[in-house]
């Protein structure tokens, strides 16, 4: 359990806007503090053409100017990037601006920027002149060190402004979301998980009682399920004997008292078991891609959707989605699917989850673009060369089945959206052309 919630834990902090930029002050405090020590000691040195020999006034100068222009541009920055997210939340939709929370580039860009005032601040209220009681102290190496942090908060201004205006791009959002649709289906459909090759047509031996003995687990909480800790929930039911079926899966929401497993035999549930499970069960306010290959799925078919609405009117933008889907699923197809199945080391069944299912991620990817692009005949030839180039990566019959039906639904709606004769003849041609390709090297024979 450690590991999942210590990825929650990172995800969390890599989708704030305060962790890096809370950070980068922090090490430029102890940075400041370790330059003025060497300068105290002696130990600098003032022996190279670069470091600064200039007075008391002057050092006050240079990092009072740095300080303010600092904070002036730390402050620009945040702006735009406030501004940007406004873009991409009207763009792309709101559930994309987790996206751009992430984005490790604008939080390097503001901490740098406050880690350079802060740095400026804590040298410059070390500077003493003569005179007042004082003892002439100018840390010389210390404001050397702000004037380079000067000349890398210019460089990394020019790099905010390039890439503050490559973010908003729709090209690269897109690619941004299959990045992380290809890092979850890497992360949840591993080679090996749950049974072997060999073993998958083998089913454990339920219990016959398991429905009479069985006992529910209710949630005590509210929000989407972001992760399943699966080896926590095996740890738990090893040592008290137990045998889990999930009634869920991440992503899915979940309403306080609804039920979240099965738990056979029901008699040794106690108050104390109880939130154990529950604890290996992580809801958040929103969903996230950490064990659920369905959000980046939706997240692409929303700016689909958004780009063929009428207002929008930008199939091209949607075609770059569907062929992003496209590779995700091509890549999808050549996993085994893990089985429902988990067992510990003796090989004494302890959980059943809910299985993965193309046929429902399929669906996923391709209804609301079929039903909302009919009238586009683009779009619809663009679905169908989708499903062909998915065959061309499987010769699974059942994932030949399940893209052939959606074939023939976008066949059946293109029918009914396309006003023109010739769209209509195109997108028939296109599709009798992919059934052809559906055979699958020979997977599936005999359709009709």
């Amino acid at each position: 359990m450690r590991n999942v919630k210590l990825s929650k834990l990172w995800d969390q902090l890599h989708s704030s806007y305060w962790f890096i930029p809370a950070v980068m002050p922090v090490v430029a405090t102890a940075l400041a503090f370790i330059m003025l020590t060497l300068d105290r000691t002696g130990k600098a040195g003032i022996d190279y053409w670069w470091m600064y020999t200039g007075g008391a006034d002057g050092a006050r100068s240079l990092l009072g100017s740095v300080a303010g222009s600092m904070i002036s541009v730390a402050a620009t920055a945040f702006s735009i990037t406030i501004v940007a997210l406004q873009l991409a939340a009207s763009n792309f939709g709101p559930r994309l601006l987790r996206n751009f929370m992430q984005d490790t580039g604008n939080q390097v860009v503001l901490g740098t920027f406050i880690g350079t005032f802060i740095y400026c601040l804590l040298v410059l209220r070390t500077i003493h002149g003569e005179g007042n009681g004082y003892e002439q102290f100018v840390p010389q190496l210390a404001v050397t060190i702000g004037t380079l942090l000067a000349i890398i908060s210019i460089g990394v201004l020019i790099y905010f402004i390039h890439h503050a205006s490559t973010i908003i791009q729709a090209s690269h959002v897109i690619g941004n979301v299959s990045s992380d649709l290809h890092k979850t289906i890497d992360r949840l459909f591993p080679e090996k998980i749950g049974y072997s090759k060999l073993q998958k047509q083998v089913t454990p031996s339920i219990p016959v009682n398991f429905e009479e003995e069985a006992c529910p687990i209710r949630a005590i909480a509210t929000g989407y399920l972001q992760a399943i800790d699966d080896q926590e929930l095996i740890n738990i039911a090893c040592k008290y004997n137990l045998l889990i079926r999930l009634q869920t899966r991440p992503g899915k929401f979940i309403v306080k008292g609804s039920d979240l497993v099965i738990v056979f035999p029901g008699e040794v549930l106690n108050t104390k078991l109880v939130n154990k499970i529950n604890d290996a069960f992580i809801l958040g306010i929103e969903r996230t891609e950490q064990q659920d290959v369905e959000f980046p799925i939706d997240q692409l078919v929303e700016i689909a959707l958004r780009a063929i609405s009428p207002g929008i009117n930008d199939p091209f933008t949607a075609i770059r989605c569907i062929d992003r889907i496209s590779a995700g699923l091509c890549h999808l197809v050549q996993r085994d699917f893990p089985s429902p199945y988990r067992c510990d080391r003796n090989k004494k069944l302890r959980i059943i989850a809910e299985g993965a299912d193309f046929q429902r991620l399929l669906d996923r990817a391709f209804n609301q673009i079929r039903q909302y692009g009919k009238s586009d005949a683009g779009v619809t030839i663009r679905l169908l060369e989708t499903i062909a180039t998915i065959a061309n990566y499987t010769n699974n019959s059942q994932y030949c089945k399940a893209l052939r039906s959606h074939a023939d639904m976008i066949l059946q709606d293109s029918n009914e959206g396309l006003s023109q004769e010739q769209d209509r003849k195109d997108v028939q041609e296109r599709y009798y052309a992919v059934i052809k390709s559906l055979d699958c090297n020979g997977a599936i024979k005999n359709w009709d």
